[in-house]
């Protein structure tokens, strides 16, 4: 199926804070998975998702477990979310951005794994949120996606524990942390075994399978047109290197793999023209960064490299990346994408 809107099932919100209870609509849709970061200042990243419910935190860019914030994301709404007063959420004067995700609701039992699960899919779009129980022996869990994932991002709620990060350019002999700058390893995350159409598979690991801990996992589908999950190698130039995704890229994180680097966040909403399109970082809690940092431009087809910096484009290293579209190249309506 090729998706004509990917707006109908990821999108970039940008919002100022009041400091007062805020409903930010104009995502399009009732998000299940929102990521905010405060752009202005130096505050952590913030991921709530309809599966664990309104109010619970979790960080990318720390370790730490579930949190439980009051007055963080309150409600999902119809077209967007409500944000109370938290200083990681609306500030006053403060800018935001929201990137949001379309799952299906607060999940439904799927038994396709050794260990139950509850989740909850949009398959669509290739994208489910997977809670599970750890039981500290080698496991499966069911993803609901009818198709293989091609990354999954996973973290322990109950303790404090590192991000795990499955990709398929790395392959299923281990994987990276979202929350480090730590080069990807081969760790046994995931029982060196390939995810298939049903399930995917986690080892003894306590970052991923401890005992008795809720564990919440990311599960991503590759849809021609909408998203695209690949790896790079850089160049070293200015001049840099072309990655190709089929559409323009709405929404692009990417990681040097082979070295100690940051992950580096871009959208088309912040500045969204080039060459001025700012970078965040899901590792670190460090505001947009300014025209000096620049590091690619977003294309009708793809992503281009501008920077010789290891975090980006470090000549001989391999960087994977998950990218969605603002536009697809071009949809059955017959509309191309282009480059601003």
């Amino acid at each position: 199926m090729t998706i004509d809107k990917p707006s109908e099932h990821f999108n970039t919100k940008l919002y100022t804070g009041t400091g007062s209870t805020l409903a930010n609509t104009g995502v399009g849709f009732q998000p299940d998975l929102t990521w905010i970061k405060g752009r202005s200042g130096a505050t952590e990243h913030v991921l709530t998702d309809s599966v664990r419910g309104v109010t619970k935190e979790l960080s990318s860019n720390d370790s730490g477990a579930e949190e439980t914030v009051a007055q963080g994301l309150t409600a999902f709404g119809t077209d967007g979310f409500t944000v109370g007063t938290d200083g990681s959420y609306n500030t006053s004067s403060a800018t935001y951005a929201s990137w949001n995700w379309l799952a299906n609701g607060a999940g439904s039992a799927n038994t396709d794994g050794s260990i139950s699960s509850t989740v909850s899919a949009n398959t669509t779009s290739g994208f489910s949120i997977v809670s599970f129980t750890g039981t500290g022996a080698n496991a499966t869990v069911g993803h609901g996606l009818g198709v293989v994932p091609k990354m999954i991002i996973i973290k322990d709620i109950s303790n404090v524990r590192n991000w795990q990060v499955y990709h398929t350019s790395y392959g299923n002999t281990g994987g990276g942390q979202l929350n480090l700058t730590n080069a990807f390893s081969a760790d046994g995350m995931f029982q060196n075994t390939t995810p298939t159409s049903s399930v995917f598979s986690i080892g003894t690991s306590a970052n991923v399978n401890a005992s008795s801990a809720n564990i919440i996992s990311y599960c991503f589908a590759e849809k021609a047109g909408f998203s695209k999950f690949g790896s790079y190698v850089g160049n070293g130039n200015v001049d840099g290197t072309f990655v190709y995704t089929g559409f323009k890229p709405a929404f692009i994180i990417w990681k040097n793999e082979s070295t100690a680097t940051q992950w580096i966040l871009l959208d088309d909403k912040r500045l969204g023209y080039n060459p001025n399109n700012n970078s965040l970082f899901p590792n670190n809690t460090d505001t947009d960064a300014d025209g000096s940092a620049i590091s690619a431009d977003l294309l009708s087809n793809g992503f281009k490299l501008r920077t010789t910096s290891e975090h980006d484009n470090e000549s001989g290293s391999t960087f994977i990346y998950m990218a969605f579209a603002q536009n697809p190249l071009v949809g059955t309506n017959g509309v191309p994408a282009t480059a601003r």
